[in-house]
């Protein structure tokens, strides 16, 4: 019995190089959305912290706790 080399298989280069970019980048979307999902857990702000200016229509947080803020946007005052 004689040994015989077997036949190799054929790659397209250009299939190779876009199956490797595409695990390549799904690989870190992948991270990068269990990451961000990592970090968003400890946000949180409390509502009584949460200013809306009537003038100009910005939200801001002002975390002392005060009956009266300044808007940073516009500079009014605004009442809570």
């Amino acid at each position: 019995m004689s040994w015989q080399p077997r036949t190799m298989i054929t790659v397209n280069f250009y299939l190779a190089v876009s199956v490797y970019l595409i695990l390549f980048i799904g690989t870190l979307l992948l991270v990068w959305l269990l990451g961000a999902k990592e970090r968003d857990k400890g946000l949180s702000v409390d509502e009584r912290f949460i200013w809306f200016c009537e003038v100009c229509s910005y939200t801001y947080v002002n975390t002392r706790e005060e009956h009266f803020s300044v808007c940073p946007r516009c500079g009014s005052y605004n009442k809570k």
